[in-house]
């Protein structure tokens, strides 16, 4: 409750259990990730199951495998790898039919490999451990001068930089994750390397078909989605910029710029953003993380991501909790700046669907600037009041009551906002008296208490239509004296 930026933490079906993931939780763990290229849905479930027992608040977010380009299993001989050196020539070819590579010819997972990869290209082998350049095309196969020697291991990430490639938007395997996630009623399907928007129009109709409202989170990881960020985000519920794969396609130095880049969009279409991948790496084997990595996840919550999200630290590595509450202290000590606390009220309204909201939203942010407002209060059907509200990046915590459980989880990834599930009122005035009693007990709100409310004249249903302004005493007067006429 005394922080606005949410921790999302990957947990791993070989650590779930059901005390672990509420030591995280009290830690300040808002989402759990699960990486479906580690996980059976036998074994997802443990996970999702374990997290239920905990908290009915706690998003889930599974990651599906999405479309890349992997080397194929080793041959017999060479089942730990091949090892290549500086200056020599290795051989490169796509297959549909998983043959196994030697050091003859080394096998991709894409049969247009050869069509797409032109001559001079770079290949780079596990997030770029091994570099090799393509100097001859011949007889289907790639030539490639080796750059830096090492091992070519089995099964490993294979990335093009500056190369488009025609890969399928979900795979076999996203097809399985993605109807288990619907079965499961998870709350988020983070989609693996999207490049453009027919990636995600591709899982929104396994997600019609299906009749769910499980929402999208588009994972950034190359150029191509940096460069098609805008119709991305015209088709997705949120944004996850995974920094792993990201730092691989495009030069490091330019990381920083995209990922400002990326925030700035997110925030201006008031679509969630996900800040990913080794913000806390050394804490996978150390108590504590390096000055660099502090200002790593400093850096994010100043830009004022939503969400960050810790990988290994928490799915394998020794210091899980302690992870996550690092990465919480620095949330707080970096949200007590009066820089930091700045709305962003004076934003565009752009990829907006309801102007009556976005507007309210906007005075609701601007009213605690010019008065001593403790709190803003919605209710929401859908969430988008909510998802505005977190947008203007306002200092005051926003109360949220949710009418549909899937929808409290997802806020749980927005900035700001404290969601909570209720069932439907019959009125405003119900709605208003049931959350201000519920804050006055748990001794987050008190009479004397100015607040924002903004409530919808017509129904839940229908949107916010006006906004007022009081504190609690007054309004609770003013909503008993109305259920009693």
């Amino acid at each position: 409750m005394d922080k606005r930026t949410k921790i999302i933490a990957t947990i791993s079906d070989k650590r779930c259990e059901v005390e672990f993931i509420r030591s995280l939780y009290e830690a300040g763990m808002n989402a759990v990730r699960i990486n479906t290229a580690h996980v059976t849905t036998r074994s997802a479930a443990t996970i999702v199951e374990n997290v239920r027992r905990v908290s009915e608040k706690i998003a889930i977010i599974i990651d599906t495998k999405g479309p890349e380009i992997r080397l194929t299993g080793m041959a017999a001989g060479f089942e730990s790898g091949i090892p290549i050196e500086k200056g020599q020539l290795v051989r490169m070819k796509g297959t549909a039919e998983d043959r196994p590579s030697s050091d003859q010819t080394i096998y991709l997972n894409d049969p247009t490999i050869y069509d797409a990869v032109p001559t001079g290209s770079i290949i780079l082998i596990d997030d770029g451990e091994l570099e090799l350049q393509v100097v001859d095309k011949t007889d289907d196969e790639l030539v490639c001068e080796v750059h830096n020697g090492g091992v070519i291991k089995p099964r490993k990430s294979v990335n093009i930089p500056g190369v488009p490639i025609d890969l399928p938007s979900v795979t076999d395997k996203d097809h399985e994750f993605i109807n288990w996630a619907i079965d499961m009623d998870i709350d988020f399907i983070a989609h693996s390397f999207v490049r453009k928007k027919e990636d995600v129009l591709a899982v929104k109709e396994l997600i019609k078909r299906r009749n769910s409202s499980i929402k999208i989170i588009s994972k950034i990881e190359n150029k191509e989605g940096v460069d098609n960020i805008d119709e991305i985000l015209d088709e997705t519920y949120g944004i996850m910029v995974a920094r792993g794969d990201l730092g691989v396609e495009i030069p490091a130095e330019q990381i920083p710029v995209a990922q400002r880049l990326l925030v700035s969009k997110c925030i201006e279409s008031k679509k969630p953003v996900i800040i990913a991948t080794q913000m806390l790496h050394t804490m996978i084997t150390h108590p504590r993380p390096t000055r660099a990595e502090i200002s790593d996840v400093a850096n994010a919550i100043y830009q004022r991501v939503d969400a960050v999200m810790l990988s290994g630290e928490t799915a394998n590595g020794q210091y899980p909790v302690e992870a996550v509450k690092t990465m919480a202290r620095v949330a707080r000590e970096i949200e007590k700046d009066t820089a930091q606390n700045s709305p962003n009220y004076d934003m565009n309204l752009v990829r907006i669907n309801n102007e009556i909201t976005a507007q309210l939203s906007r005075s609701a942010v601007r009213a605690c600037i010019n008065l001593p407002i403790r709190a803003i209060i919605i209710d929401t059907l859908s969430g988008r009041t909510g998802r505005y509200l977190a947008a203007f990046r306002g200092e005051k915590p926003v109360y949220a009551v949710c009418y549909r459980k899937s929808v409290m989880r997802q806020l749980g990834i927005s900035y700001g906002i404290h969601a909570m599930y209720r069932e439907p009122t019959i009125n405003h005035e119900s709605f208003l008296l049931g959350v201000l009693y519920y804050l006055e007990d748990r001794k987050w709100l008190c009479k004397e208490d100015m607040i924002v409310v903004i409530g919808g004249s017509f129904g839940a249903a229908k949107g916010a239509s006006f906004l007022e302004i009081g504190n609690v005493l007054n309004l609770e007067h003013k909503a008993l004296n109305a259920q009693n006429l």
